[in-house]
This record gives structure tokens, sequence and C-alpha cells, in this order.
């Protein structure tokens, strides 16, 4: 098997976090910054899924194409995943989405693990939320600001599953996998993935930064046990589901990790 060395690993993991979610951890502690220096922060507002024309079908198209490019990231990854090893018989390889566990070898066993993790995360979130924005430390999340066409569901849908598997693939799956070839004990491993979690979600404040550190901290054990992401990708887009859609049907503000 050819083993990539530490510094081509250390180059590799910058290039991706680069291309993902590392910019957006940068970009959202430039938005929190401006936040807190311009209102306090109990007065700002975080808009996750923005309307992008008022043109209804651009709309879609920008909606869809953002949707698609931002899962670009994870299709990388798998690549990287992807060991190449030299067999008796040939040339072959070792399955990324089998190597992270993403794949749907156990159906319902990882919607069953993933319900019970929605459920242990989501609702303690809106707790931290109400508890964030009472302390003045977390701004008002509008989950969706969508116009109301017959699209917004399904999209709201599509969003809810694309931040899910952007966010595990990368912040679990393979960053504890690249951390592990680091040497890098596993609670070090844990906790760097779980404050880079947390720190992407900066622009909504302190609370979610907090909120969604412990979550991560939460998956990555659990994930460490099991070498299976796809439970905590179903958990994730059943938490993001139920605020997008929530409060595009309802209109109530909803907590979101």
């Amino acid at each position: 098997m050819l083993v990539p060395s530490r510094r081509r690993l250390r180059i590799e993991v910058l290039i991706v976090l680069g291309l993902s979610l590392g910019q957006s951890a940068i970009y959202s502690v430039v938005q929190l910054l401006d936040k807190i220096t311009s209102a306090p922060l109990a007065q700002g507002t975080s808009t996750l899924n923005n309307s992008q024309s008022t043109r209804e079908y651009f709309d879609l198209t920008y909606q869809l194409l953002e949707i698609f490019f931002a899962l670009v990231p994870v299709v990388l990854v798998f690549y990287f995943l992807t060991e190449q090893h030299r067999t008796n018989t040939g040339n072959g390889s070792v399955s990324a989405f089998t190597k992270i566990g993403f794949n749907f070898a156990r159906p319902g066993m990882d919607m069953l693990q993933g319900f019970g993790l929605a459920v242990l995360i989501g609702i303690p979130s809106l707790g931290l939320y109400a508890a964030g924005r009472a302390l003045g430390i977390t701004t008002s999340i509008i989950p969706s600001a969508l116009d109301p066409y017959w699209w917004t569901v399904p999209v709201l849908v599509l969003s809810a599953v694309r931040h899910a598997i952007v966010e595990e693939v990368i912040v679990v799956g393979y960053l504890l996998d690249r951390f592990g070839k680091f040497s890098w004990s596993v609670p070090v491993a844990i906790l760097a993935s779980s404050l880079l979690r947390g720190s992407y979600h900066l622009y909504q404040g302190f609370g979610p930064f907090i909120g969604n550190a412990v979550m991560g901290v939460v998956f990555a054990w659990i994930y460490t046990k099991s070498r299976r992401v796809m439970p905590l990708v179903v958990a994730h887009a059943l938490i993001n589901i139920v605020a997008f859609v929530g409060f595009s049907l309802f209109g109530r503000a909803v907590g979101l990790g």
C-alpha cells in the first residue's frame, strides 16, 4: 500500500479545509467581529438559507448550484481517502465509503441511531438557543428566508442533507482519519474536530459555538467507537430538516446545529 508522507497529508488537509469548512470558519470569525462591533450581539440576525434572486426559477437555479458545488470538497475527500494498494492479483482500492461507514450497509440501524442522536442533540439545542438569546450571546437565527414557492421545501431538505454530509464526512470521517495519521491522540483529535465545528458557527454567536462544539465531541466520540459516519449524517440531516422546513412552514424560531 502506498503511504503518503505526513507533510503531504498536512498540505492535503489545508487544501480540503481551505475549500470548505476552514474557509467557512474564517468567514464566520470575521462576521462575528463585524456583528459585535456594530451592535449588541443579541440584536444581530443570522439567516441560514437566503433567497438569491427575486425571480423564482433563477433563485431555484442558484440554490441547486450552491448545494451541488458545496458537495465538491466531499468528493475530493472521498478521492483522498481511497487508499491505493497492490495485491497479488493486481491493483485495487479500499472504498472511502466503506472506510468511514458512509454507505447503506446497515440502513435500519443507521436510521434508528440517527433518530436517537437527533433527539439527544436537537432538544437541548433549543434550550441552549433560548439561553443564549436571554444572555445576549446568540443572534436571532432565521433558518430559512426563502420565498414560499413549490420547490421551497424540497430545496430546504436538500440543503439540510448537504450540510449534514459536508460537516460529518469532512469534520468527523476525514479529519479524524488524518489526525490519526498525524499520530494525534484520540482526545486531541476529537477536541480539534469539535472546535472546528464550533468555529464555523461563530457567526451565529457564542451560544451556537458552544452547542456545536459539544455536539462535535459527542459525534466524534461515537464515530471512534462505530467507525460509521452515516448515523451522524442522518441525525444532523434530521435536525436541520426540522429547523429549515419547520421554520419555513410555521414561521417559528428554531434552534439549529
